[in-house]
């Protein structure tokens, strides 16, 4: 059974549910400790889209060199997300010697394996040729 919480005497702001990770109820900016991934991009989003990184910076609470930083970082991984291609020819190439190379590796550790066995037994098997 579900209780029902008392909600006299709670602020309303409280109530409300999602608010700005940045924003308390009165408008002013609120440290944050530990930055998530979604709020960093959303921020770095609003810096692309060409507001001053001084605005976001007081509004947000993070220094400038900070919000210069993640920019930065996002930038760098849309460019590596951009260079990766989709079927790379060398690259199948590569894969298709390192699988080769494994095959003659287990190839050779047989024939080592049976070249042992080979030399611990004695004569028997062997015909004379006379």
């Amino acid at each position: 059974m579900l209780k029902k919480a008392n909600v006299n005497g709670v602020a309303p702001e409280v109530l409300e549910g999602a608010r700005s990770a940045t924003e308390s109820a009165s408008g002013a900016a609120v440290e944050i400790k530990r930055w998530s991934t979604g709020r960093k991009r959303s921020v770095v989003l609003r810096l692309l889209r060409g507001e001053p990184v001084d605005a976001v910076s007081r509004e947000v609470g993070v220094t400038i060199a900070e919000l210069e930083q993640w920019r930065e970082l996002a930038l760098a991984g849309m460019d590596a997300g951009l260079k990766a291609r989709t079927s790379d020819p060398l690259e199948a190439r590569l894969n298709d010697a390192v699988r080769h190379v494994g095959e003659l590796t287990m190839e050779i550790e047989i024939l080592r394996k049976e070249r042992e066995l080979q030399a611990r037994r004695p004569l028997t098997g062997r015909r004379s040729l006379t």
